[in-house]
This record gives C-alpha cells, sequence and structure tokens, in this order.
C-alpha cells in the first residue's frame, strides 16, 4: 500500500473504518475497550470512527447485557448491522436458474429455483431469473433498494464486464452481454462469472477446499469444465477462458464426449441429462454397452483433468457436476492421476453438490461488498483491472 503521509487523512480515515468495521463484523458485540484492544487504534480514534458508522448505519449500539444492567451503567456495545444490506448468488444453469440470499456477513437466510427449459432464448431464460429474484425477495421480506451487490455463475467464457464470449451450453447465449442486461433488474453492481469458476470459489469458502489456496474444481459432465485457485486466488487466464477441458477433444481426437457414451451410435445432447443418467444406469445394471460407454467416458475425464494437472499441480481437485453424483467417478480418477502426474493430488467430491455455482456466486457479491467495506487488500475473486 504504500507509506502514508501527512497528505493522506482521507485514506488513514478509511483504513481506520475498514478495520474497525472488520473487527466488529468478527467480534460479536464488542466495547470501545474491546475495539482498542483488537485494532491497535486509540479509544478517540475508535470512538470517532464507531459514531461514523453509525450514522452510515453499518453500526448500531447493541443492547446491554441483563447481568450487566444490574450491576451499575454497563460499557456501550457496538455490532456490525449484517441485515443493512442484502446480497445475491445466482446460478443460470441449461434446467434450472437457483437463487441465494444473505445479508452483508454472507449468511444464507434464504434460497429458490425456478426450472427452465434447456431449449429456452436468452429472454425466457433472463426473465425466469427476475422471477426466481422477485420470489425470494418477497418471501423472504427484504426490499429490492436493500440489495448491495448481486453474484451470477453462468456457463460460457466470461469477460470482465460480464459479456458471454463463448456459450454454447445455452441457447443465444455467445456474445451475450448479461452483465448488461442484469444490470438493468437491479440497482447495485452485478459481478457476473464462469459457472466452474463460481463452484471452485464456493468449496474454497464452504466446501471439501477450505484448507487449500491451490485447488482444481471440476464440474463434470458432458462437456467437462473447471474452475482453479492458485495461491488463494482465482485464475481465469487472460481472457478468461482457462479449465475449459472440454475443449480438449479438438487435440486430434475424433470421437467427441457425446459420441463416447453414446450406446447407440447417434450422439447424445449434451444437455440431456436423463439420457446420460440412463446410460450411467444400465451400465450398474450391466448392460455391456452402457458399461463400455461410460469406460470410455471416464476415461476422456480423467485424462482432460490429468492434462490440467500436469499444468498446475495443484494440491487437491475436487469433483461436482452432474457426474459427481454418480458413481464410479472418483477411483478412476485417482489411479489415472496417480499413472500420469508426477505428483498425484488428493481427490473428493464436492461438499455443496448443486448448490455450489450460487453458492460461489455469493461469494463474488460478498467479495465486492467486502472490497468496498474492508478494501486493505485484494479479495479472491478481484478481477484483473
Amino acid at each position: 500500500m504504500g507509506q502514508l503521509t501527512g497528505g493522506d487523512p482521507s485514506l488513514l480515515r478509511r483504513i481506520n473504518s475498514a478495520v474497525v468495521l472488520r473487527a466488529l463484523r468478527t467480534a460479536g458485540s464488542p466495547t470501545l475497550t474491546d475495539l482498542t484492544r483488537l485494532t491497535g487504534l486509540s479509544r478517540p480514534t475508535v470512538e470517532g470512527v464507531v459514531e461514523g458508522l453509525i450514522g452510515t448505519g453499518l453500526v448500531v449500539e447493541a443492547a446491554a447485557e441483563e447481568g450487566a444492567r444490574r450491576q451499575g451503567r454497563p460499557a456501550r456495545r457496538f455490532r456490525f448491522r449484517a441485515e443493512a444490506g442484502h446480497l445475491l448468488g445466482i446460478e443460470i444453469g441449461s434446467h434450472r436458474v437457483a437463487v441465494l440470499l444473505s445479508g452483508l456477513d454472507g449468511r444464507i437466510i434464504g434460497a429458490g429455483t425456478k426450472e427452465v427449459a434447456e431449449t429456452a432464448t436468452a429472454d425466457e431464460r433472463l426473465e425466469r431469473v427476475r422471477a426466481a429474484v422477485a420470489d425470494l425477495l418477497r418471501r423472504a421480506g427484504v426490499p429490492r433498494d436493500s440489495l448491495r451487490a448481486v453474484g451470477v455463475g453462468s456457463p460460457g467464457i466470461v469477460e470482465a464486464d460480464g459479456t458471454v464470449r463463448l456459450g454454447t451450453a445455452l441457447p443465444g447465449w455467445t456474445g451475450l452481454p448479461l452483465g448488461d442486461r442484469l444490470r438493468r433488474s437491479f440497482r447495485c453492481p452485478v459481478q457476473v462469472e464462469n459457472d466452474a469458476n463460481a463452484a471452485a470459489v464456493a468449496e474454497h469458502w464452504k466446501g471439501a477446499a477450505r484448507d487449500t489456496g491451490d485447488m482444481v474444481f471440476v464440474m463434470a459432465g458432458l462437456s467437462p469444465g473447471a474452475g482453479s485457485l492458485i495461491g488463494g486466488r482465482l485464475h481465469r487466464g487472460f481472457g478468461g477462458a482457462a479449465g475449459e477441458i472440454g475443449a480438449l477433444h479438438l487435440l486430434g481426437r475424433e470421437a467427441t464426449p457425446e459420441r463416447l457414451l453414446s450406446t447407440t451410435g447417434e450422439p447424445l445432447h449434451p444437455l440431456d441429462e436423463p439420457a446420460v443418467a440412463e446410460v450411467f444406469a444400465k451400465a450398474q445394471r450391466g448392460d455391456e454397452q452402457a458399461v463400455a460407454a461410460v469406460e470410455r467416458f471416464l476415461q476422456r475425464l480423467v485424462h482432460d483433468v490429468a492434462a490440467l494437472v500436469l499444468a498446475m499441480d495443484p494440491e487437491l481437485v475436487v469433483v461436482g457436476g452432474w457426474a459427481a453424483g454418480l458413481d464410479g467417478v472418483l477411483e478412476p480418477l485417482r489411479g489415472e492421476l496417480e499413472r500420469y502426474c508426477l505428483r498425484p493430488p488428493r481427490v473428493a467430491l464436492s461438499l455443496l453438490g448443486e448448490a455450489a455455482v450460487a453458492t460461489g456466486a455469493l461469494r463474488l457479491a460478498l467479495d465486492h461488498v467486502e472490497e468496498e467495506l474492508f478494501a486493505v487488500e485484494k479479495t479472491v475473486t478481484a478481477r484483473r483491472r
């Protein structure tokens, strides 16, 4: 950050405010004496900062404890008002949209989903998003103008401004100015991210990767994708296309993933999840063609993941997406990574399941607010400016 000088009073006030507010958010309901100890700031400075934060609505004086009342005038206590604003995390998928709602502390206070047809147009899909949000806010009793940030997880290669540069999974998605379209519906910042990247952030926040900053999340499916963290920071690549392992079949391989898992010779539709699940179900029942198809699919998947592991050397690989719920994914992946990789990583299933993308999107929104309120260092999901 550099050395502060006498010409930096506004910056110094902002830093003091961020330090005190962070302490308030994590300490429950501290007194001024507690805050002085926690922050290392002088009592007059802490007192001035707290009064200013009360004026913004982010802090309120907490009720004194009953025991303290009986012993005379208690010390004033203060708390961070998580209810002073709200955040949304949105997943836009092929068959559904999902929404999570939280206060400014990231604690989820509501959730909702709405089904959508895989053939829906971009306008129809976005209308389902708006309907899901409106329904959730109504049920939670939260006014729309209390939203401070919205995070969105979407299939495709997403540019910094929220435009989907390439998105073949959803009709009409390539070239869609998704960020701009959604900003018209909200009077707050909207952060748009690739769905696998969002899921990686979620697993690092609340899932299987909480103990590591070097991890890969694999969204397993007919067209797999991956999100990764390096040194605790989300890695998007220069143009947002990092982790697109679903394109590896283009490197001299004739069979597409849709053909690998077919038992009829006709390629499966990438979004036809029931048809895919039926192939796996037949394989479990011993159908020879289905067993062979699943073996081909798993072999391709583990090779794709191995290529990413060789390039990145993560500590952990987390497997999610629809294939995470199907038997037989983890052991072949572990075995192949041991075979191909110089240092095989740990492999685990997602702990968040189908909530991973929306949870990561909520973390995007929380990061945006934290960067505003506590802007001392960059967050995990901060984009290159």
